[in-house]
Order: structure tokens, then sequence, then C-alpha cells
């Protein structure tokens, strides 16, 4: 089998491709993240997960190598990842009986051949109307300030949710794992 190189440094992209019971090795890129003027959410994800492959591509020569970006989107806003407390209850305020629409690019660069797949798979969240109470409270006992959207859709940020949209909930976490079977398939790579 043809090794596997996640180019990611989250705990959460890493979490969720061991669920495959694949060996992988994990790097982190160093990339520009800004994005582009007039760059759509979906465009910028798709460029990003290019990125953060090809930025491996000269270290493992014989890999395929998974790149994955994620954005939240609320009235075609991107919502980064709040890093303070007071920042997290200003998106999930905003967020509050509303939409948010999390986009995550996925590519898969075989680094041999140079070939490479990519796709953006879009994911929706519907939030129950909150109380300023219930954002504190979430917010003091998750401490979800690395997430994008304030929130930990793996643990008790479920309760925030009136209900999801999307055809692979995974993506919701930052790494779509139906599509990227998809594409390991394609690779030469069955699961199970």
């Amino acid at each position: 089998m043809r090794p596997l190189v996640l180019a990611s440094s989250s705990v959460y992209r890493r979490e969720l491709l061991q669920r495959l019971q694949l060996p992988f090795t994990s790097c982190s890129p160093n990339i520009d993240e800004r994005p582009l003027a007039d760059e759509t959410p979906q465009m910028l994800v798709q460029r990003l997960a290019v990125a953060k492959a090809r930025a491996l591509r000269a270290q493992f020569l014989q890999h395929l190598i998974i790149g994955s970006d994620q954005v939240a989107v609320l009235d075609g806003q991107i919502l980064s990842k709040p890093g303070t407390a007071a920042a997290a209850i200003a998106q999930l305020t905003a967020a509050s009986g509303r939409s948010v629409t999390f986009y995550t690019g996925l590519c898969l660069l075989d680094s041999a051949s140079g070939t490479i797949e990519v796709d953006c798979v879009p994911f929706t969240v519907h939030f129950r109307t909150l109380s300023p109470e219930q954002v504190s409270r979430y917010i003091e006992r998750e401490q979800p300030l690395d997430c994008a959207g304030s929130f930990k859709s793996e643990g008790l940020g479920i309760s925030l949710f009136r209900a999801t949209e999307g055809e692979d909930a995974t993506s919701l976490i930052g790494l779509p794992l139906i599509r990227l079977c998809d594409m390991l398939s394609k690779a030469g790579i069955i699961i199970p």
C-alpha cells in the first residue's frame, strides 16, 4: 500500500483519519492561508487544501498526501477560529437561531505522479435560539477557541443545534471521510 501523509497539524483531522485504520504520517505544512481578492469560500478551501498537500510533496516523494481546509460561513462572511472567549461568544450569538455552512476542501495528491483530485464538501448547521447564558456556559465548558464557528460538534456543541444538513458529518469536523474513501479507492487503497 502507498504510504499516506496527512498535511495537517490538526488533532481533529488526525483523529478522524485514524477511524479508517490506515497507517499514516502527519506533517504540518507551512503555507499562507489568507484569502485572495474575490475568492469564494469554496474556492479558498480547495486552493488551500491543494497548497497544503503540495507544500509536502518534496518531502514525501512516493506518497499519497491528504490536504484539507475548512471555513465556516454566516451571511457570506467567513467565521475564523475565535481564539478568545469573547470572540467565541460573539460568533455563537450571531449564529443563534440561524444557519452556518461549513465548506471543507479536500485534496489527494499523488506525489510520485503529481496527480491531484480535489473537492469541496458543504455541511450546514442550523442553530437553536441560544440565550446569552447558554452561550457563556457552553464556551466555558468546552473551550472551542480553536474551532471555526466556535463549537465542537463531536462534543457538547451538538446541544446547540436544531438540525444538521449534509452528506458527510465528518466534514463538519474538518476531514470528509466519505469523500476521502472515494479518492483513496481511485488511488488503489480499498477500505476496509
